[in-house]
C-alpha cells in the first residue's frame, strides 16, 4: 500500500468526524470541464453577460443560451470512481458529509446522502418571482422553461451577485470547527467562503488531506498529506485502504 494512501486512510480511521470538500476537479473526469478552464463555459460565454443574476433578470432568454449547453453537459456526465469512493466512505461510516462547490448532482447520484452545496444544484429549477420549484426533468426540452405564472425559470444555482445559502455556510463552518480529518479534492480552495473552511479545520486540529493533480497554494501552508494524481484513482485508493485497514 502506498505510504501516503495509508497515512490518509489511518487519519480517516482515527477521526471521529471526517469531511470532504470538493471542487470542479472531481467532476472533470466525468466530462464536466472547469468553467474557468480553456474550452470551459467562461471561455465562450462572458460571465458578465450570462452568469450574473442581473443578466438573468434583464434577459433570461439570452442566459438560457448558456444554460442549455450547461444542462446538456451535465446530462451526459456520470459519477466517476472519486464520487463513488466518497459515497462508499459515507456508507461505511467514515465520512460525515461532502461540502461541494459543484452544481452537477454527481455526489448524490453516486450515493452520497449528506451533501452541502455551496453553489446550488442545476437539477432543480426555481421561479425567482413566485418561488415555485420544479425538477429539471419536468421541463426537459423546454428552452427556456416557463413557470405556471408565465415567468422564465432559473436553475437553482448561485449566479454571480447572489449569496451562498446561509444554511450551507453555517453548517459547513460548524462541521469544519469539529472535524478531525478534512479531505480536499479537486479544488485549490481559492474562493471565499470555501477558502476559510480548511483554515477553520486546521485551527480545530484537523488533519488536512489534499488530493489534486498539482500542488496548490494550500499545499505548503496547511496540507498535512498531499496525494498527487487523478481524483478518480486516488480517492478510490483511499477508500479501499480505509476498508482494508478497518478489517484488521
Amino acid at each position: 500500500m502506498d505510504e501516503l494512501i495509508e497515512r490518509a486512510a489511518r487519519a480517516i480511521l482515527e477521526s471521529r468526524l471526517t469531511l470532504a470538500l470538493t471542487g470542479a476537479g472531481i467532476s472533470v473526469e466525468s466530462g464536466i470541464p472547469d468553467f474557468r478552464s480553456r474550452g470551459g463555459l467562461w471561455d465562450r460565454f462572458d460571465p458578465e453577460e450570462y452568469a450574473t443574476i442581473y443578466a438573468f433578470k434583464k434577459n433570461p432568454e439570452k442566459v438560457w443560451e448558456m444554460l442549455k449547453e450547461m444542462e446538456a453537459t451535465v446530462d451526459r456526465a456520470r459519477p466517476n470512481p472519486a464520487h463513488q469512493g466518497l459515497a462508499e466512505l459515507e456508507k461505511m461510516g467514515f465520512l460525515r458529509a461532502v461540502i461541494t462547490q459543484n452544481i452537477d448532482n454527481l455526489h448524490q447520484e453516486a450515493g452520497s446522502r449528506d451533501v452541502i452545496e455551496y453553489h446550488g444544484n442545476s437539477r432543480s429549477l426555481i421561479c425567482i418571482w413566485c418561488n415555485r420549484r420544479y425538477n429539471y426533468t419536468d421541463k426537459k426540452g423546454e428552452y427556456p422553461p416557463y413557470c405556471e405564472c408565465g415567468k422564465i425559470l432559473k436553475p437553482e444555482v448561485i449566479f454571480f451577485g447572489e449569496s451562498i445559502p446561509s444554511s450551507a455556510m453555517t453548517r459547513s463552518y460548524q462541521l469544519a470547527c469539529s472535524c478531525q480529518a478534512l479531505l480536499i479534492i479537486g479544488t485549490s480552495v481559492l474562493v471565499y467562503p470555501c477558502s476559510a473552511l480548511p483554515i477553520q479545520a486546521k485551527q480545530a486540529g484537523s488533519v488536512i488531506i489534499e488530493i489534486n493533480l498539482e500542488r496548490t497554494v494550500i499545499t505548503d501552508q496547511i496540507t498535512d498529506i498531499f496525494i498527487q494524481g487523478k481524483a478518480s484513482e486516488r480517492v478510490s485508493q483511499v477508500a479501499s485502504a480505509v476498508k482494508q485497514l478497518s478489517r484488521l
